[in-house]
């Protein structure tokens, strides 16, 4: 009998964080399908991602803003490979400016794609995880329990979002589906037009998200660590 291939579906997965946990995935032998708002960088993220192993790799143009969006990107993973293991939230964005001159669309964006687009995320892939009783896994920050200035939009979605996730993990356990959220520190990735750099080399890489997420769906089915902060182990100076 043929060993069962898992799937996951990583939002915001053709750079930085995203695209780490995806190479991880990949290499221990689960297909991936990553979304962009753009269809090319999607495509030429799976193409990098392919090239580790051949046919592992989606690439799918998807909105996490849009609940219809969300539910066409869940379908396809299952009309391609018939299942859904694993759904990694983890598209976001940050504008970071004193209340004064934070904009109304500046927080408007803040909060549909981090928050929101979680919600639409969990609504589109909640049927096929109880399903695989698979696992859904948030991107959230230490900034969604440590506030600071020119935070007020990020703060608030991330606060937000950790509470949205554990409140889920307790609506959906039952069901046999795991919730957990990850809450990194400094990452080295284009997050808030960023240019990785060497002076980077203290930060945690992308990859070790990816790690993170791999030990996650590796725990026996009776553990849930259901939140997970991390942090540089020697801060930058």
């Amino acid at each position: 009998m043929a060993e069962t291939i898992k799937t996951a579906l990583i939002t915001g997965g053709s750079k930085g964080i995203g695209y780490g946990i995806a190479e991880v995935l990949i290499k221990e032998g689960i297909r991936v399908a990553i979304t962009s708002r753009s269809q090319k960088n999607a495509d030429q993220a799976a193409a990098k991602l392919n090239a580790i192993r051949d046919g592992f790799a989606l690439g799918l143009e998807s909105d996490v803003r849009n609940l219809a969006s969300q539910e066409k990107a869940v379908q396809t993973v299952l009309d391609q490979w018939g299942r859904l293991d694993y759904f990694i939230a983890n598209a976001g964005v940050g504008h970071f400016a004193p209340i004064q001159e934070l904009t109304a669309e500046q927080w408007q964006e803040t909060i549909d794609i981090n928050l929101t687009g979680v919600f639409f995320s969990a609504k589109a892939a909640i049927a096929p995880l109880s399903e695989s009783k698979g696992y859904f896994i948030t991107i959230a920050s230490l900034a969604g329990t440590n506030f600071f200035a020119n935070g007020t939009a990020y703060n608030a979605s991330k606060f937000g979002l950790v509470g949205f996730t554990q409140a889920m993990m307790m609506d959906v356990r039952n069901a046999g589906i795991k919730v957990s959220t990850i809450m990194p520190g400094s990452v080295a990735t284009e997050f808030n037009d960023h240019q990785p750099s060497d002076k980077d080399a203290w930060k945690i890489q992308p990859e070790d998200i990816g790690q993170i997420v791999s030990d996650l769906i590796k725990m026996p089915a009776r553990t849930l660590p259901s939140k997970i902060e991390v942090r540089p182990s020697v801060p930058g100076k």
